[in-house]
């Protein structure tokens, strides 16, 4: 394993361990609103500040982007991070939630990681490196139609005038599919399509610290990664769209259809 991605996955294990301290106990968390459906505790300022403790240890010079405290300056280098991806899912109890943290040089992802502390499961990748889960090697599904495929996919609870495009993607792919499921870490399901437990993933408004460590996981297991419009801007727009090359131009032709004027710039 690469020395910089040694550091990532010691801060992902700190950070873990935060939240599984506080997991049985949600109920004494303090928690604050950032916005409407967007949630911030305590528990995640603590989980960021023991990442950006540990890489700040290691890289003093590096840049930092993280969902809470923001944009941090420095050099070509810059850590994306998301202390807990899956605020609401912890705040709930409900088992599904995530550190993510990435990073890149000049732009490109140069390494990304997703850590599942619940499970212990540690989802790795370094660019041209391939993708792992605790050290074994993934690979996306070789699916080749929607028939029998299992999506991943979140819901614009933040963004409500996206709710009617992209409930006209869901109808058009939940018809064709063998399932969709909704887990509530975009972070997790990306890994997912990177481990082959889920055929693809879409979701719209998504931040970058959401998306950084998963795009690269999937590209690394053999996946295609793009915005909705089969576009590279999912990082500026949020809105993304995963899987192995065969199905994920299928999902584009299927969701084309119920792209608004917005969904297409």
């Amino acid at each position: 394993m690469h020395p910089m991605m040694n550091i990532a996955v010691r801060a992902a294990r700190s950070a873990g361990n935060i939240l599984l301290r506080y997991y049985d106990h949600v109920d004494t968390v303090a928690v604050h609103s950032k916005g409407l459906n967007d949630f911030v505790s305590e528990v995640d300022k603590a989980s960021e500040q023991a990442i950006i403790e540990i890489l700040h240890r290691s890289f003093p010079d590096h840049a930092i982007l993280a969902e809470e405290s923001g944009q941090h300056q420095g050099n070509d280098f810059q850590w994306i991070i998301d202390p807990l991806d899956g605020t609401t899912n912890y705040l709930h109890g409900f088992p599904q939630f995530s550190v993510s943290i990435a990073l890149a040089h000049r732009g490109v992802m140069e390494h990304g990681l997703i850590y599942d502390p619940l499970r212990e499961e540690m989802f790795t990748a370094s660019r041209g490196a391939g993708a792992q889960l605790n050290d074994r090697r993934i690979r996306v599904t070789d699916r080749k139609s929607l028939r029998g495929a299992l999506l991943g996919t979140g819901f614009p609870y933040r963004v409500h005038e996206q709710i009617d495009p992209y409930l006209g993607m869901f109808k058009a792919l939940l018809l064709e599919t063998a399932g969709i499921r909704r887990p509530g870490s975009a972070a997790l399901d990306l890994a997912y399509v990177a481990a082959g437990r889920l055929d693809g993933f879409w979701e719209l408004g998504l931040s970058a610290w959401d998306t950084a460590a998963g795009s690269l996981l999937i590209k690394e297991a053999g996946g295609i990664v793009t915005d909705i419009t089969g576009g590279e801007r999912y990082q500026e727009t949020g809105n993304i769209l995963a899987g192995n090359l065969k199905l994920h131009n299928i999902l584009l032709k299927t969701i084309k259809p119920h792209l608004n004027e917005h969904l297409q710039a």
